[in-house]
């Protein structure tokens, strides 16, 4: 137990290493002085070049790439994300006031999706090949295909605009939840149907079904008490994984609803240059994908111990 601790930790040590490393590589080899941009903004009007120094020099810009990078390193290990260029704020306060928002919006997503996905995979296993089977299959593969902007800008127009059934953007109560949910959620439910309906059908053909039915237990106990438990595990890998898509999908959901949250703080301090915000935004986001993927492996070994025995499925 000791041994698989240390392996997951070391293994998500990396990782984080890794995505701040990146992360803070691309940032520097931005083209453009962000100084220079930021100080043209904040006045409207040009800077001087002794401003525009005051200002590398205030910062660290002035540093080495590698010396930037494990100062803002350690400060991160800390808790301290840096401080806005724009804002004059800290940026673990701001990522900490918009953070609930974007969990909230990726949780509410998530359940959308498996409301709708489990029981349209299931329903379609279970009639294979016949017009319910035919007709979630279609469903899901215009769910993948359907881009999130242009569904959520179709669900403004009409709930929002048209029927007036919603609020058309913003934060604060269940009317404002419930649009970004569904287009966040639809393409994570297209694809966790077709996973559950793969899955229930492998279960459906074992031999431990045929033997639940031979004894005369009802067709409904079969298929959602001991096919559905089984068919969840791979499921669950899915859901976790989409888990990690869908809080990078609310930064073009949360821009559209305009919804406050990391998705609108991102997309804002990348058209101010507001590097400090991005590049915990990105860690943040880093971190929370790592994690959650470290919670399914966890839930796997939950559902099926054979896992963390070493046995094979």
């Amino acid at each position: 137990m000791l041994r698989s601790f240390l392996v997951r930790f070391g293994s998500l040590s990396s990782v984080l290493l890794g995505v701040s490393l990146i992360t803070y590589g691309f940032v520097f080899l931005t083209p453009g002085d962000p100084a220079y941009t930021i100080l043209r903004e904040q006045r409207q009007s040009p800077p001087s070049e002794s401003e525009v120094a005051s200002f590398r020099a205030e910062h660290g810009l002035d540093d080495p790439f590698l010396v930037q990078y494990v100062s803002w390193l350690t400060d991160a290990l800390r808790g301290d994300l840096g401080v806005s260029y724009y804002q004059s704020e800290s940026v673990t306060s701001l990522v900490l006031t918009y953070l609930p928002n974007t969990l909230e919006l990726a949780l509410a997503a998530t359940a959308v999706s498996l409301v709708l996905a489990v029981p349209l995979g299931v329903l379609s296993a279970v009639h294979r090949d016949t017009w319910i089977d035919h007709t979630s299959q279609i469903a899901a593969l215009v769910g993948v295909s359907m881009p999130n902007f242009w569904l959520g800008y179709l669900l403004l127009l009409v709930c929002s605009l048209w029927l007036g059934l919603t609020p058309v953007g913003g934060v604060g109560t269940l009317g404002h939840l419930v649009l970004p949910a569904i287009t966040l959620g639809t393409g994570m439910a297209a694809i966790v149907t077709r996973i559950v309906r793969t899955s229930m059908l492998e279960v459906l053909e074992a031999d431990y079904v045929d033997t639940a039915r031979s004894k005369g237990v009802r067709e409904r106990l079969v298929i959602y008490k001991h096919a559905l438990r089984n068919a969840l595990i791979p499921v669950v890998t899915m859901v976790g994984l989409q888990f990690g898509y869908v809080i990078n999908g609310a930064v073009i959901v949360e821009t559209v609803f305009q919804r406050p949250g990391l998705g609108t703080l991102l997309v804002d301090a990348v058209f101010a240059r507001d590097y400090p915000i991005v590049q915990g935004v990105v860690l943040v986001t880093a971190v929370a994908f790592v994690v959650t993927n470290q919670l399914v492996d966890l839930a796997y070994v939950a559902l099926d111990p054979r896992v963390e025995r070493g046995e094979r499925p």
